[in-house]
């Protein structure tokens, strides 16, 4: 393990919206008319900037030089990397939303453990400095709120942190969010994200080989990929299909190597997208040591056998054993399933 390097690690955050018109039609585009220059002045609060970008009729996703934005008409969603100070975003997007008419309806933020957390900057030192920083940036509407530390058996596990705030008791998002995070990736897999020596391509253009080269093409071929290669190594993309996201992130370094792989999706649409699926596709990129997979159901109920089946998956096409399969529930924000692998060798 190195002593210390790039924190791959993200921290993320979501925010939910309701339209204090109530009439939605009005303003079809909610947070989306928040202007680029007021955006770039919140990242750049945070230390980070836009790298590329994509929209489409549902929403605009932005990929940072650290990590991803998603913009929806009632919905933000902001994830970081590296040393970045994401909680300092809260309190002027809050602003940003108040200005076209938008109240906070509900707040999310979640992340892993850190592989350097002697390096990261106060509060993210400890987690429950970050829930006393989340909470007074909050407005006091919010008052279902709950901070968790879900932990698990395992030993080489990685414990998973979340804390939710909201004005309802009962959950209305329907979207699943999958997050899933991944360590110890094959080193073989990890050479498709090493830029080649002499290597002249911009960033666009090297960000497209690797998502080729790597097959993350292939983990969903429906979606629309907008994707950015680092120098001289690291990748990150956003994929676009309808009103689903999806986000892959890679530090591809020996030593403290990380891959994120996030999509939000409903467990009951067209069913064109089976969740087990998309994850063994998204892990089999990496092959990873370690994964760990925090999926929240929000509106949804929280589904049993969709746990069971990709335990199933992973274990039956990537040789992953569950070592660990933890619940916990969040009033008006859904339940978290965190669930832990390890390759069955170990």
């Amino acid at each position: 393990m190195a002593v210390s390097g790039f924190e791959g690690f993200e921290k993320r955050l979501e925010l939910r919206f309701f339209d204090d018109t109530q009439i939605t039609n009005n303003n079809p585009m909610g947070l989306r008319l928040i202007d680029f220059e007021s955006l770039d002045q919140v990242l750049n609060q945070v230390q980070c900037t836009v790298v590329s970008a994509v929209a489409n009729r549902s929403f605009d996703a932005y990929v940072l030089s650290e990590s991803s934005l998603f913009v929806y008409p009632t919905k933000i969603i902001i994830k970081t990397c590296g040393t970045t100070q994401l909680l300092k975003s809260i309190r002027p997007l809050i602003h940003l939303a108040r200005n076209l008419n938008l109240t906070l309806r509900a707040c999310r933020y979640s992340r892993g453990s850190f592989i350097f957390p002697n390096s990261q900057p106060f509060p993210y030192t400890s987690f429950k400095d970050e829930v006393v920083v989340v909470e007074d940036s909050l407005p006091k509407s919010l008052r279902y709120r709950k901070a968790s530390v879900i932990t698990p058996s395992s030993s080489s596990s990685r414990d998973w942190h979340v804390f939710t705030a909201s004005v309802d008791v009962e959950s209305d998002e329907p979207v699943v969010v999958v997050e899933v995070c991944m360590t110890e990736l094959d080193r073989v897999n990890a050479r498709s994200f090493f830029r080649r020596k002499g290597d002249d391509k911009n960033s666009d253009s090297a960000g497209k080989e690797m998502t080729r080269l790597s097959g993350i093409d292939m983990i969903n071929a429906n979606a629309f990929i907008c994707d950015f290669a680092f120098d001289p190594c690291g990748y990150s993309m956003n994929g676009v299909d309808g009103e689903r996201y999806s986000t892959i992130h890679v530090t591809p370094e020996d030593g403290f190597s990380y891959a994120s792989f996030e999509c939000g999706l409903s467990l009951y649409d067209d069913g064109h997208l089976d969740v087990s699926e998309v994850l063994s596709r998204a892990i089999d990129v990496f092959r990873p040591g370690s994964v760990s997979i925090a999926t929240t159901y929000g509106g949804e109920d929280y589904n049993h056998e969709v746990s069971k089946r990709v335990e199933r998956v992973l274990a039956k096409k990537l040789g992953l054993k569950c070592r660990s399969r933890l619940m916990d529930e969040f009033p008006g924000s859904g339940t978290v399933v965190y669930q832990s692998f390890t390759p069955r060798r170990k």
